[in-house]
């Protein structure tokens, strides 16, 4: 078995999962950085496969995401294996450890970086560490966890922070890095490119590229429905559908959180 180019760790998710995954033809593997509009690159895709925005299944069950060790892999694996629709997969992964197959399609979403820091800074508040330890195998913590500092200064720190990618893949090295490695491979024909700041101002026009880059046909009468299903509003209101299994990981499912205008919108779900 061939091995992965860059292995990617953290004490939640592990590129390692990747190898031997089994491709299928026209699969997709969405690939971004936290907060990126990972969930909300997930319903799209949803949406063209299915074309109702009535779904069959909520979206993290759908759409799983092979490197959360908060999953089993067999699990992960076996879900997928059962999948008779076009399948659709959650990375965190940056390209260059995953293994790239011609039968798959790669999307890769990016954020504004300080956009996205903050939308992480806003969800730590929201994870229950404890349980992710519990669910992942790890010790206890010692104590209690030191308190969150003041956004500003935590931003600075997070600019400042000198580390590799593959020690910390969300910090700006990281985030860089993820994004840096994709558009070196943008002229590749199943790499696709995609920022969170066109589908804010344009998502018709986004859904309707996506859709033709991933070969998806879409009736004229169909496409109202869906485009209304991917905006902020209707997401925000099915949010229920979206909220990661297992239980526990969030502490509160539905936060209200800020977009960049200081709404809620898909990263204000606090989904991964």
């Amino acid at each position: 078995m061939p091995e992965l180019p860059v292995r990617y760790r953290s004490a939640e998710e592990d590129s390692a999962r990747w190898l031997g995954f089994p491709f299928r033809q026209g699969d997709i593997v969405i690939s971004t950085r936290s907060k990126s509009g990972t969930t909300w690159m997930q319903m799209i895709c949803a949406l063209l496969i299915f074309q109702t925005r009535d779904l069959p299944a909520p979206l993290s069950e759908l759409s799983p995401w092979v490197d959360w060790l908060i999953t089993p892999r067999a699990e992960v694996y076996a879900r997928l294996s059962a999948q008779e629709h076009r399948r659709f997969v959650k990375t965190h992964t940056p390209l260059d450890g995953i293994r790239l197959d011609p039968r798959a399609t790669y999307i890769v979403v990016a954020r504004h970086p300080l956009d996205m820091a903050v939308s992480l800074y806003h969800q730590g508040d929201n994870l229950d560490r404890a349980r992710i330890r519990q669910l992942t195998g790890q010790p206890e913590a010692d104590g209690p966890a030191a308190p969150c500092p003041p956004l500003r200064d935590w931003l600075l720190s997070w600019i400042d922070r000198d580390v590799g990618p593959r020690e910390e893949m969300d910090s700006l090295p990281g985030v860089m890095w993820h994004l840096s490695d994709a558009w070196a491979r943008r002229g590749e024909p199943n790499v696709v490119l995609a920022h969170y700041d066109d589908l804010s101002a344009d998502l018709e026009g986004e859904m309707r590229r996506l859709a033709a880059l991933l070969g998806i046909t879409v009736a004229d009468e169909t496409w109202p429905k869906l485009i209304e299903a991917a905006t902020f509003q209707h997401m925000r209101a099915s949010a229920d559908r979206f909220v990661p299994s297992p239980p526990g990981v969030l502490r509160d499912p539905l936060p209200r959180t800020h977009g960049e205008d200081g709404t809620a919108g898909p990263a204000g779900l606090a989904l991964p």
